[in-house]
């Protein structure tokens, strides 16, 4: 994914599900095209959080806590993140 948004939620009260689903509709207003990548901080993820609807998380320890990079992957590279997921 070259081009993402940055999107910034710290609510304690809301859940990663409920984070990525709030920062993919404004993804989807702002640009008109559902996101299917998403890049989180390792802290965040658990096992059971890798796929929120059709967008797939990942973790990137270049991501800060509380941050998500999200946008939309060509299929190659979401191919490619699945790859890397099960090999690791």
């Amino acid at each position: 994914m070259e081009i993402g948004l940055l999107w910034f939620d710290n609510n304690p009260k809301l859940s990663l599900h409920e984070k990525v689903v709030e920062a993919a509709a404004y993804y989807q207003r702002k640009y008109r095209q559902q996101p299917n990548l998403c890049f989180v901080h390792p802290s965040m993820l658990t096992d059971a959080d890798v796929q929120v609807g059709s967008i797939l998380i990942r973790s990137n320890p270049m991501i800060r806590p509380d941050h998500f990079w999200i946008g939309f992957a060509e299929e190659e590279e979401l191919a490619a993140c699945q790859a890397h997921e099960k090999s690791g």
